[in-house]
C-alpha cells in the first residue's frame, strides 16, 4: 500500500528483472543455503554465481554448475551428480515430440519433393501388369508428361532387366524401383525427391 509504481505505459523506463550481485550476495546470506546450484543465464554468469555462493561460505564441495543432461541426485547424506540423461530441444508436433529421423525426412521433402510410384506384378512370375503409375508432390508439376514418361520407361527398364526369380520379391522390386527413379531424377532435373513405391501383387 502507498507505493508509487513506475511502468513502461506512464515513463520511459526500464528496470531489469534480474537481481544485482550485491542482491544476490543478501539473499544466499539470508538463506544460508546448504547446497548451490544456479539454473538461469549464460554460462559466464553461471560461473559468477557459483562463485559469489563460496565467497559468502557456501561449501564449495556443495556448490554444482551442471551441464544439460547432467543429474543432481540429492539425499539426506548429501548431494552428487549421477548418471546424466539425453537432454536438448525437443520439437513437439500435435501431441508428442518428433524425432529427428523425423525431421530430417520433412526437410528432405520440402526442399526436393515426394514422388509415389504404383506398379502391380503377377504374384507368380512377376511381370509387370499394371503401372508404373506416378504421382508427385513438390517435384514436378502434374503436367509434366515428357519427364513422367522417361521416368516410367527408366522403371521399365530396371524391372526388365531383373532374373525372373528376383521379380516376385516385393521387397527387392521395391528397391529397384526407388533407386531407378532417384537415379533418374537426379540425372535429369539434379534433384533428390523422397521416392516412394507400392507394389501390389496381383
Amino acid at each position: 500500500r502507498g507505493a508509487e509504481v513506475y511502468s513502461e505505459a506512464l515513463a520511459c523506463v526500464h528496470v531489469s528483472g534480474h537481481a544485482s550481485q550485491e542482491e544476490l550476495q543478501l539473499m544466499l546470506n539470508l538463506v544460508r543455503p546448504r547446497f548451490f546450484v544456479p539454473i538461469h543465464g549464460e554460462y559466464r554468469y553461471l560461473v559468477r554465481h557459483c562463485e559469489l555462493a563460496r565467497g559468502v561460505g557456501v561449501d564449495p564441495a556443495n556448490v554444482f554448475l551442471l551441464q544439460n543432461g547432467q543429474v543432481l541426485e540429492m539425499t539426506g547424506k548429501g548431494g552428487g551428480v549421477t548418471e546424466p540423461v539425453r537432454a536438448g530441444r525437443v520439437f513437439v508436433d500435435g501431441l508428442g515430440g518428433i524425432e529427428e529421423e523425423v525431421l530430417r525426412d520433412r526437410r528432405h521433402m520440402a526442399e526436393d519433393g515426394l514422388v509415389v510410384a504404383i506398379l502391380g506384378i503377377a504374384q507368380q512370375t512377376g511381370e509387370l501388369l499394371s503401372g508404373p503409375d506416378l504421382l508427385s508432390r513438390g517435384f514436378l508439376p502434374a503436367n509434366n508428361g515428357e519427364g513422367f514418361a522417361a521416368a516410367k520407361e527408366a522403371v521399365r527398364a530396371t524391372l526388365s532387366e531383373l532374373p525372373p526369380e528376383s521379380r516376385t520379391d516385393t521387397g527387392l522390386v521395391k528397391e529397384q524401383v526407388r533407386q531407378s527413379l532417384r537415379r533418374y531424377f537426379r540425372r535429369t532435373f539434379g534433384r533428390r525427391p523422397v521416392v516412394l513405391p507400392f507394389v501390389m501383387e496381383m
